[in-house]
């Protein structure tokens, strides 16, 4: 266990630590019928008929598919295990810290067709979504504890660019060297030939295998064309259905998976595809002739030495301590992990989904009942008295870097002209919501202000403390609140912002996730860089929860 100090440890190691698995009775209830429609006739043909017979597979000398495995596709085989074990592991994390998952994009508690904490949502106390996440072992997720989203995060978004390297690379050698005979099948009698194998399986019987130097049977090959080419790519596309900046600006891209939260629910069940396949796969490995297939995927060689199985246990034992090394290092050097991912990913993200220009609008139908409430509701005393008074006294105090510092009411926004916009918000830890918002463009705040050529950023000081402590704030680029749809928002849902999600002013900014959208805000100041504020990284969960700095994803 990682020393912390009390705060900390108070918030990452709390008392309360049990994980409660629950999956909607219905759809357990489905699943199993479904199981029992696929396994049942394999059963009855059994029963009736006995084990089909096996067509014996091509010899090494017939066998017009390619023989062995070269060098890069035992390369490509280890990064992609080492890669997908450590993406399972930090995607568990940032599970936990909303675990609850939903095939609607409400989020509205008791929906969720699963989730993993044994709470239900108290009605009689505010509870927001920090409240609701849940501890994990670091045994089990990369790095583990609680409220580590922001880390877990960067192992995602790091590892993810060597998992999609890796593939790129395989597929673009699998089809270029005719490996993809393999993989591919070239005739509709796989299927029946699939079938016959599954009877098999199906009835714990195992089939005379081929072997797998120089074939695989129809069954594995169907397997592995589905992972390779469905649960892989079908994992990056979900995970792009959770982008605020590309389901703000293509709406259609979320609903080719259901939604964003169906998307979110169907990452995780590709998930489960690729944990299922990695444990049949070894078991069959292991059944089959560990021995030989290890030198198979090892070595590239067809023979029964024991170097390939010695290497290969080696190899599974480096995965292990390289678990090891990303919980050390999540503890020890998380702002180095944060630099790191900001230098791979930022300059790409300015180029790619920071262009999108937010233009989603929902309807007033469309408007949740139910919106998490998120962020800790300001216990300063002259907020208190604002809300007192109504926040009739309240004024918002833009400066910094301007040539027209100003203070404004409430009476003096709603002059300029209110925008009203009915968007979703995309939180961190992975619901979402959807809600009416009115207030003021930041376009007009700019207009009115005049910034210096030398302001490229934007600070919004919250009344609110951090989950740390210290007075929370957060930045944006210049660019960002020009963009569409970024306004101070003081109304929601047709009425007054209500204090517990930000009143009087919060801000919108739909192409991010919601910690950038600051609450309960005090005042705003433009300054030449992120650099000058805080600890430099950009916000108060960036300096102390290692969030990213431009969250569009």
């Amino acid at each position: 266990m990682i020393p912390f100090d009390a705060a900390h440890r108070s918030l990452h190691y709390p008392d309360d630590r049990r994980i409660c698995l629950w999956v909607r009775p219905s759809l357990v209830f489905g699943a199993g019928v479904a199981v029992l429609l696929f396994l049942a006739p394999a059963w009855i043909q059994w029963a009736m008929a006995g084990l089909p017979n096996i067509v014996p597979s091509p010899g090494a000398a017939s066998s017009s598919s390619p023989h062995g495995f070269p060098l890069w596709l035992r390369l490509c085989h280890f990064l992609n295990f080492a890669f997908i074990m450590l993406l399972i592991r930090s995607g568990v994390c940032i599970l936990m810290d909303h675990p609850r998952l939903y095939f609607n994009d409400h989020c509205t508690p008791g929906s969720e067709w699963l989730r993993l904490t044994p709470l239900s949502v108290p009605t009689d106390r505010l509870w927001t979504a920090k409240d609701d996440s849940r501890y994990i072992s670091p045994l089990l997720a990369t790095p583990g504890y609680r409220h580590s989203i922001g880390i877990a995060r960067v192992w995602h978004f790091l590892v993810v660019h060597g998992f999609i390297l890796t593939g790129i690379v395989f597929y673009v050698l699998l089809m270029s060297t005719g490996q993809w005979r393999r993989l591919v099948p070239e005739s509709w009698d796989i299927i029946p030939q699939a079938w016959a194998y599954l009877v098999h399986y199906a009835t714990f019987h195992l089939p005379p295998e081929p072997n797998g130097f120089y074939a695989y049977n129809p069954l594995q090959q169907l397997a592995y064309f589905g992972v390779v080419f469905g649960l892989g790519p079908l994992a990056i596309l979900t995970g792009l259905a959770m982008s605020p900046a590309v389901v703000n600006r293509f709406p259609w891209y979320a609903r080719l998976f259901g939604g964003r939260q169906s998307a979110r629910s169907i990452h995780f069940l590709n998930m489960l595809g690729f944990v299922g396949f990695i444990v049949i796969h070894v078991a069959l490995v292991v059944l089959t002739g560990f021995v030989r297939n290890m030198n198979h995927i090892v070595m590239g060689t067809d023979t029964l030495h024991p170097q390939g199985m010695v290497l290969g246990l080696l190899a599974i034992g480096a995965v292990g301590l390289s678990w090891v090394a990303a919980h050390y290092l999540s503890w020890y050097a998380p702002r180095q992990l944060q630099h790191t991912l900001k230098l791979v990913t930022y300059p790409m993200q300015l180029l790619t989904l920071n262009r999108l220009s937010p233009q989603n609008a929902y309807t007033k139908d469309d408007i949740s009942p139910y919106f998490w409430p998120n962020g800790k509701v300001p216990t300063r005393s002259d907020w208190e008295h604002l809300v007192e008074t109504g926040f009739r006294d309240y004024r918002l105090k833009i400066g910094g870097l301007v040539e027209n510092p100003v203070e404004l009411s409430l009476t003096d926004l709603a002059a300029f002209g209110e925008q009203d916009q009915i968007t979703m918000h995309h939180c961190i830890q992975g619901w979402s919501g959807i809600a009416q918002w009115g207030g003021i463009p930041m376009a007009t705040i700019v207009n009115l202000v005049r910034p210096f050529p030398k302001a490229r950023t934007v600070v919004f000081y919250s009344f609110g403390d951090a989950l740390y402590g210290g007075a929370y704030y957060d930045t944006q680029s210049l660019e960002n609140v020009l963009k569409p749809q970024c306004l101070l928002a003081t109304r929601m849902n047709g009425k007054p912002l209500p204090e517990v999600y930000g009143a009087p002013i919060r801000l919108r900014v739909e192409n991010q996730l919601g910690y950038k959208m600051v609450k309960w805000i005090e005042r705003i100041e433009f300054v030449e860089s992120e650099k000058s504020v805080g600890l430099g990284e950009g916000g108060k969960n960036e300096d102390d929860e290692y969030f990213d700095l431009l969250p569009n994803i």
